[in-house]
């Protein structure tokens, strides 16, 4: 941090100067000429913390899928799928035992192991042929949406939480001050604030044992340079089998959050996709706070061009991406390695 500041003294003051604005804007009460400039503080609020708890989700996926392809270089276009697979696994599970909880265990294990299969059969026999790798997991792609279409059919399926994660609660926001002086508070549902917690501590949990453990070691050192690794005897192979099934269960349990504060449909396999590449290349390949900042990042640039510029909240997200490969074409946050 301190590295950045004396290399950048005008960026570090202009993003101090935002953050200390950001925060003006959460906790004060706003004048009535602002409120007529860009609307109510409640909608400013509502579209603030949507677009963080859309990051997470985002940033669910696209952790996966940076380990998948920014890390260990597998072109696994199929993300996406596996995150829709793991949305209709939960939601089926939840249904039958009605345990919330224990979707998400399901999801893991199902999609993880579907991972191991795709790691074996596909791009163990592809290393290094990203051509190959893309057109066949497209190919895969396509064909398990389409079994998803011909066993769920074309509906949206909603996956209830329990009902201590049902209604709002009240956060330490003031949207309003009333002519009475009574002040009102944020309500905001309760599921997703759960859901953004959780998100934060699996990617701590991530961080660390890819930078602090010897399994992330390993990790890293076999993509550096496999051959040499392989000859100090470790079994490269099984752990690539294994980073890869826990990317893919990621993408799985994803889906069971999506299912939970959105829905489950088809297309939402190519929605996910295309958010995990763009999550990806802003954050930083092989990053995990890169992919949570670029999550975070793109999902807020997603709510607040809903709200504030519906016509072109597509075009935003695009801009973004666009300015980050002219400007820092390694990310936001790059590798480390």
């Amino acid at each position: 941090m301190t590295a950045f500041i004396e290399r950048r003294p005008f960026w570090s003051f202009i993003i101090l100067v935002a953050a200390a604005l950001l925060v003006w804007a959460i906790f004060a009460p706003w004048p009535s000429g602002l409120t007529g400039l860009i609307g109510k503080k409640k909608v400013f609020l509502s579209a603030l913390f949507n677009g963080v708890t859309l990051g997470a989700l985002y940033f669910l996926v696209a952790s996966g899928f940076t380990l998948i392809f920014g890390l260990m270089k597998n072109v696994n276009l199929a993300h996406g799928s596996l995150y829709m697979l793991g949305g209709y696994i939960g939601y089926e599970v939840a249904d039958f035992t009605g345990w919330w909880i224990l979707s998400f265990i399901a999801a893991f294990v199902v999609v993880g192991a579907l991972g191991i299969i795709l790691q074996y059969v596909v791009f163990r026999r592809m290393e290094g042929e990203d051509l190959k790798q893309t057109l066949v997991t497209i190919g895969i792609s396509i064909v398990l949406a389409d079994l998803m279409l011909w066993v769920w059919g074309g509906d949206f399926y909603q996956i209830l939480a329990p009902d201590w994660l049902s209604g709002p609660i009240t956060l330490p926001l003031v949207t309003a001050v009333k002519s009475s002086g009574q002040v009102v508070f944020l309500k905001y549902p309760i599921v997703r604030i759960v859901i953004l917690i959780a998100s934060i501590a699996i990617g701590i949990l991530m961080w660390l044992a890819l930078n602090k453990t010897r399994i992330g070691m390993l990790i890293r050192a076999g993509v550096d340079d496999r051959e040499i690794l392989s000859a100090t005897g470790v079994r490269i192979q099984r752990v690539f089998m294994l980073v890869f099934a826990f990317g893919a269960g990621l993408a799985g349990v994803a889906g069971v959050v999506g299912g939970t504060f959105q829905s489950i449909a088809p297309g939402e396999d190519t929605r996910f996709l295309l958010a995990s590449l763009v999550v990806v290349i802003v954050g930083g390949m092989g990053s995990i706070p890169g992919a949570a900042l670029g999550a975070v990042v793109i999902g807020m640039a997603e709510q607040f061009g809903s709200v504030y510029f519906p016509t072109y909240s597509v075009v935003l997200t695009f801009l973004i991406m666009v300015l980050v490969l002219a400007f820092r074409p390694q990310g936001l946050i790059a590798s480390g390695r």
